[in-house]
């Protein structure tokens, strides 16, 4: 019958976890207070998740490495708070500075895009013609022009000399017949008076219908602006809240930056408003 497995030598005494080690571990490398003239040396110590920690670091030798993970010291003197074991990458927070860049970049789009909006309602309104000439009414003409479509305002000066007559002088006196097949394809309701020269067209006084039907043709175009401003502040909200999610900005800091949008969407809304206002009031002026 086959003994009981047991060691072949005696084990040693067990020693209480408390008790120092009699035969404590050589360092590697030492350290002394401060430099002296032959090799520097530095204290290398192994905190409590075995990471390696390095006060200084300098050597005399050409070249001398300290593997931990992918991280590698030269001779030249480093300073280090602790090398990470397995360190695979770098996860940097986001500055002050850069998250104030990026809140000013939504802010700045935001508003650049309302001004647009207005500037394009004011040139659709422009083009609303009523019972005053202005050369503004013949913005939305496109011409033929060898085969391109160009704007009218491009090819020919056009100028007002009364307050009941437009004129149009072409740069190239070969696009009158041109000019003149737009503007009668126009919805201006226009007659132009080419003399082979220029091209003349009197202003005629709205009818009280037409005049109502242009008012409501510039209170869509004025809520189309509308419209457009809060998809503006749509974007600029979903961007902001994106910050948020990437922890950038708090809870409270959206709550505060979408309560500016809203004052300065309700600035550009009151601006739609006194512009549309205005041009009812030249509508309706008989």
């Amino acid at each position: 019958m086959a003994a009981p497995f047991s060691s072949p030598t005696t084990p040693p005494p067990l020693r209480s976890f408390f008790q120092p080690n009699p035969n404590p571990p050589k360092a590697l490398l030492s350290l002394t207070g401060s430099f002296h003239r032959g090799p520097h040396r530095a204290k290398v110590g192994y905190n409590s998740i075995g990471a390696t920690s390095v006060s200084l670091w300098s050597s005399s030798a050409n070249y001398s490495s300290l593997r931990n993970g992918s991280t590698k010291l030269s001779g030249k003197p480093v300073a280090a708070k602790r090398l990470l074991q397995n360190r695979r990458g770098v996860v940097r927070n986001a500055t002050i500075e850069e998250i104030e860049a990026e809140k000013s970049l939504i802010e700045d789009d935001a508003k650049g895009r309302m001004e647009k909006t207005i500037d394009t309602m004011r040139a659709n309104f422009n083009s609303v013609r009523t019972g005053r000439a202005n050369p503004s009414m013949l913005d939305k003409i496109e011409v033929e022009y060898y085969g391109t479509p160009v704007s009218l305002k491009s090819i020919a000066q056009i100028s007002t000399p009364d307050a009941s007559s437009l004129l149009v002088q072409p740069y190239d006196k070969s696009s009158l017949k041109a000019i003149e097949k737009a503007i009668v394809s126009s919805d201006l309701g226009l007659t132009p008076n080419n003399d082979g020269e220029v091209i003349r067209m009197s202003i005629p006084q709205l009818t009280s219908e037409r005049r109502k039907e242009l008012s409501k043709m510039v209170a869509k175009l004025a809520e189309e602006g509308k419209v457009a401003l809060r998809n503006i502040r749509r974007d600029a909200l979903k961007a902001y809240e994106k910050l948020e999610k990437e922890k950038k900005l708090s809870e409270d800091n959206v709550k505060d930056l979408s309560s500016d949008l809203q004052k300065l969407t309700d600035e550009y809304m009151k601006k739609i408003d006194n512009i549309f206002k205005q041009k009812e009031k030249e509508l309706l002026k008989v």
